[in-house]
């Protein structure tokens, strides 16, 4: 009897091992502030089945930083899980994976790391100006801690995107501290906020930002003199319109003798009829 029950216990581990979901969350070790965390996800839980997974500053307490949504798909892919570190300060975090599942994942699924972001920022000194007017190239001077002649790799984005590398360029060793210095100038033709990227042979070091102010353009504007033009009212003068004249006719030469003729004959009746 106690055999049997043994071989049922058995039996029943089986069957509840055989049923658990497996859950796996990988990430780094370390990654450099201001790089992307790349995790991974690799799941048998039910297709649709949604976690909520943390990033937590690991201090004296642990403090929540960021969250984000993942969920099952049909297919059960590996999943890349992609995190921002712009911004965050070096030290100890963990990344938690979250769920609500009634299920219980099974006793070898892995839902949290620990991960150390590692901020080399505070490496880089910019000895040029971070804001410059714009004549034609930005210039980026300064050096890195300790880097001596080994060189940095930079890559700069503006408002238009990428301008220039990812580059390789020498640097001088520094006689007071062993820092590379370095110089570079890249053509930028419009103003606005630009990003260096610093890289050295140990991997990212850092971002630093630039300013660059374009002239500013003064409309030129042209005086538009108005023509003022007066305009007198005068009365208007009503003129009579003359009566039609009879055109005279000129008389002919034939009638004036006739006219006289008959003149002279009159005189000469008047002249009888007075004697």
């Amino acid at each position: 009897m106690r055999k049997i029950l043994c071989i049922a216990l058995l039996l029943l581990c089986m069957v509840g091992t055989a049923s658990a979901y497996n859950i796996y969350l990988k990430c780094p070790t370390s990654v450099q502030a201001g790089l992307p965390l790349k995790c991974t996800l690799d799941s048998s839980f039910p297709p649709g089945t949604t976690f909520t997974l943390s990033l937590y500053q690991s201090q004296y307490t642990a403090t929540q930083i960021k969250t984000q949504k993942v969920t099952v798909q049909a297919d059960h892919k590996t999943m890349n899980l992609i995190t921002d570190t712009d911004g965050l300060p070096g030290g100890q975090y963990k990344m938690e994976l979250e769920y609500n599942s009634a299920v219980t994942p099974s006793s070898d699924s892995i839902t949290l790391q620990l991960i150390t972001i590692i901020d080399r920022s505070d490496e880089i000194e910019i000895t040029s100006p971070v804001t410059q007017n714009i004549d034609g190239a930005l210039r980026i001077e300064g050096e890195i801690k300790d880097l001596g002649d080994g060189g940095v790799e930079l890559e700069v984005n503006g408002p238009d995107g990428r301008i220039y590398g990812p580059q390789w360029i020498g640097t001088k060793a520094s006689i007071k501290n062993n820092a590379g210095i370095f110089t570079q100038k890249v053509d930028v033709t419009s103003g606005g906020d630009y990003t260096v990227d610093f890289s050295d042979a140990k991997g990212y070091i850092g971002t630093k930002y630039f300013t660059v102010v374009a002239p500013t353009t003064v409309a030129t504007t042209v005086p538009i003199t108005t023509a003022v033009v007066k305009i007198t009212k005068t009365s208007a003068t009503t003129i009579p319109t003359p009566w039609p004249t009879t055109a005279k006719s000129p008389l002919s030469p034939l009638t004036v003798l006739v006219g006289i003729a008959g003149a002279g004959m009159l005189a000469v009746l008047m002249s009888r009829k007075n004697r």
